[in-house]
């Protein structure tokens, strides 16, 4: 082996890659537990894609792209690596091969751009997101990832704004680009009245749990050793869950009188999201006030999309593009100087670092979203991006449904009631007898199975 190599952290950087890696099937149960039942599969289909598409371009010229050697003005990198040229068994990262670092760092453009398809659940046509995969990809996330990431890229080396695990490239971008796409995609037929209920709560919540996971892999791997700051970010991502957890249901309970688990689910993700950037950067109390702010902030933004109008379907906006400014801005007040040397404004560091991250915010959105934008727009035009509206409230070809949990609901909703209630509702009169009462029950019975079959019946031909 090289002299440099360390199995430790090697060891370590492995374990992070699965992690991580682990995040996107996490992110498929969590969006597909909140869509409906016939939208739940085509959910899954779309992070899966992720896994495949990314990993081939990110082998071809995306690693390259993104951290090769700068080809100007900090804005993106050369071609040197593409198709991992020069990348050896013997090529190492500091302590660790190389090839385990652009492995690690592909794992984060997988789930980024699988997180934007929350944002467009149940309206995107399949060949269109797949061509957006690659797209975006290339044109937006690969160009971010440079300027934060890359030693030589403009926001970390002409900026000197702080992103420790990628509020930025990944949060951030990722917000501002489904704010983007469910723009230009128009809201669904029925958002104005209809509120989307989580069809399989348990199923979001074992989403949440990868996803909870994974991150530790995500912030913690992000120190590239098991040594220095590492085991300060491992523990930062559970405070700063913790502080989330306690703020979202606050304002919840305000605005709605109770608490409800999806709620408490986002909160965990809100708290992740906002610590992601800011993680190696603050003290453990730092973390905790930042996720409880987060979670606060994140639960009023959630609602926002009612009031612009903007059908943000599975609140990608609110979660992660909210949760991504709250992170990248607390680093301007938090900071320590423990990690990079830079105090934030309540640590005695005035507001020059502050306005860095500031700036840094409004050129990753505002990048992320004019790009989205254009992206989205040439897809729809050419190829399809949008479904037909005849196809929103029914699988389209190209889907499927996973189960048929929603029969009973159905039922329910055409006969005023629960099968049971129905039942009680229909008076036996006082004066009859018990052959009667047994004779209108059978009656009442062959009509409940008479609805139960004409669901079914037209849930096949819907099919």
């Amino acid at each position: 082996m090289p002299s440099g190599y360390d199995t430790g952290n090697t060891a370590w950087m492995m374990a992070s890659t699965a992690m991580v890696l682990l995040m996107t099937p996490g992110l498929a149960f969590f969006y597909g537990g909140m869509v409906k039942t016939k939208h739940v599969l085509v959910m899954l289909k779309m992070s899966f894609a992720c896994l495949s598409l990314v990993t081939i371009l990110w082998v071809a010229v995306g690693y390259s792209l993104a951290f090769g050697k700068d080809s100007g003005a900090g804005l993106i990198g050369n071609l040197d690596h593409a198709f991992f040229r020069g990348i050896g068994m013997d090529s190492l990262h500091g302590s660790i091969p190389t090839m385990i670092f652009a492995c690690f760092q592909m794992s984060f453009a997988i789930i980024t751009v699988a997180l934007i398809s929350g944002s467009i659940a149940g309206r995107a046509t399949m060949k269109g997101w797949l061509v957006f995969v690659v797209a975006w990809t290339l044109l937006v996330y690969v160009p971010t990832a440079h300027w934060v990431f890359a030693s030589d890229g403009w926001i970390q080396k002409s900026l000197g704004a702080l992103d420790y695990a990628g509020g930025l490239p990944v949060e951030l971008s990722s917000g501002a680009s489904g704010l983007a796409v469910a723009i230009v995609l128009r809201k669904r037929k029925d958002f104005e009245r209809e509120t989307i209920r989580p069809h399989n709560l348990p199923l979001v919540v074992i989403g949440l749990a990868l996803l909870w996971f994974g991150w530790f892999g995500f912030n913690a791997g992000s120190a590239l050793q098991v040594e220095g700051s590492a085991p300060t970010t491992f523990f930062n991502t559970q405070l700063a869950a913790a502080g989330a957890m306690i703020g979202w249901p606050i304002i919840e309970k305000w605005r709605l009188g109770h608490v409800e688990m999806l709620g408490v689910a986002s909160a965990a993700v809100a708290g992740m999201v906002a610590i992601t950037p800011a993680c190696g950067e603050v003290s453990p109390i730092g973390a905790l006030i930042i996720g409880f702010v987060a979670g606060v902030v994140c639960c009023f933004a959630v609602n926002m999309k009612f009031k612009i109008g903007v059908d943000d379907t599975l609140d990608v906006v609110g979660v992660h593009g909210w949760g991504g400014i709250v992170g990248v801005l607390s680093i301007g007040f938090f900071a320590t100087a423990a990690m990079s040397g830079k105090k934030g404004l309540f640590y005695g560091g005035g507001l020059d670092l502050l306005w860095r991250q500031a700036v840094a915010v409004l050129a990753v959105g505002t990048f992320s979203f004019v790009m989205t934008c254009l992206i989205a727009k040439v897809i729809d035009m050419t190829v399809g991006f949008r479904t037909s509206e005849e196809y929103e409230n029914v699988p389209g070809r190209e889907e499927e449904v996973a189960y048929d949990n929603e029969t009973l609901d159905q039922i329910r909703d055409r006969m005023g009631g629960s099968g049971d209630a129905a039942r009680e509702s229909a008076p036996v009169g006082a004066g009859v007898g018990a052959g009667a009462a047994k004779d209108a029950a059978e009656r009442r019975d062959a009509a409940l199975l008479a609805e139960i079959v004409s669901v079914l019946d037209r849930r096949e031909r819907d099919k």
